[in-house]
């Protein structure tokens, strides 16, 4: 099955200056499906702030095999590393930048209803 992880990436203090927030998508195929309350784990998640993100939604398409996996937001609050750092090393392992548009096209082209 194919697995999308997304997480939305915000800096509050950040957001005040600059409006900086992103969704980040890493993709790839896999017999086990993450369940809403499960803890990920990926290299590329900071270690400095937590040990990985909690799974609060999933949505299965069945026809395509596909599952889209949402992962609790991240706001930076008290920031040891800057937003575009800690986005740097999410795409050193893996995971890409999403514009909102481009989002928007992947659920209207795969039949989501998110």
């Amino acid at each position: 099955m194919k697995i999308n992880l997304m997480i939305f990436i915000s800096s509050i203090k950040e957001q005040k200056e600059n409006n900086i927030g992103e969704i980040v998508i890493k993709t790839f195929e896999s017999n086990i499906r993450p369940v809403k309350g499960d803890i990920l784990d990926d290299p590329g998640f900071h270690p400095g702030f937590h040990n990985g993100y909690e799974v609060v939604k999933i949505t299965m398409n069945y026809a395509l095999n596909e599952c889209w996996v949402s992962l609790c937001p991240l706001e930076l609050e008290r920031e040891e590393t800057e937003i575009e750092t800690y986005i740097e090393r999410l795409k050193v392992n893996g995971w890409c930048v999403v514009s909102k548009e481009d989002f928007k096209n992947m659920f209207a082209e795969n039949g989501s209803n998110n």
